[in-house]
């Protein structure tokens, strides 16, 4: 499973819970990015971004990454409709994107992936058992 262009990835990051504004990141247990990623969050303070977890969440893609030690990460959103009308139904259309919270959102994505393909390294793996 680990072939050459294992080697080559420094980090997934997925945004799959809606049109909500970024909060944070789940850390999914990889202490080692918790100073870096708090450094990348710090400019988006004031957009309400602030909260970097240690802490797993499921459910998403990140998911098939982190298991195979690869750093997968799922930023934290605000849940406007996801659960209630628009997740997986056909009220997941256009008109319900909240365009300010994607422009956010979209932004800080953006930053993170900049700072990742701008490392001298690749992000730290946490450690597998």
């Amino acid at each position: 499973i680990k072939g050459a262009d294992y080697e080559k990835l420094s980090a997934y990051y997925n945004l799959d819970n809606g049109t909500g504004k970024i909060r944070g990141v789940y850390l999914q247990g990889n202490a080692a990015v918790a100073p870096i990623f708090k450094a990348w969050l710090e400019p988006f303070a004031d957009m309400g971004a602030k909260t970097i977890t240690l802490s797993n969440t499921g459910g998403t893609d990140h998911q098939s990454f982190d298991r195979i030690g690869l750093p997968g990460f799922q930023f934290i959103q605000d849940e406007i409709e996801y659960d209630t009308r628009t997740h997986h139904s056909n009220q997941d259309v256009f008109d319900r994107i909240q365009a300010d919270d994607m422009k956010q959102a979209a932004t800080i994505m953006a930053a993170f992936v900049y700072q990742t393909a701008m490392m001298d390294e690749r992000l730290a793996r946490k450690n597998m058992k």
